[in-house]
């Protein structure tokens, strides 16, 4: 029987799991260990899910950033500032 090297991340409390990053900066590198940790593919199962829903609360955090920040944009248009307006 071969045994596997385990790869375990930090327990997360429920307190933990729903705290909203300092930043979109802070966000997207704790996002992207917890990817990386889930990735593995070694987390025990309770730890596996933890982990997908701290990833949730990320990148639900993440994108009402990125959401808030694009509403803020504006773009010089023939005099008038108007809405940024995503591609």
């Amino acid at each position: 029987m071969v045994k596997q090297a385990s790869v375990k991340g930090p327990a997360l409390s429920s307190a933990d799991l729903a705290t909203e990053p300092a930043s979109y900066e802070a966000g997207m590198a704790e996002l992207e260990q917890l990817v990386a940790l889930m990735e593995a593919g070694q987390l025990p199962l309770d730890q596996l899910l933890d982990h997908y829903r701290r990833g949730a609360v990320l990148l639900t955090h993440c994108r009402g950033r990125l959401e808030a920040v694009e509403q803020q944009v504006q773009v010089l248009e023939e005099g008038q500032l108007k809405p940024w307006v995503a591609a």
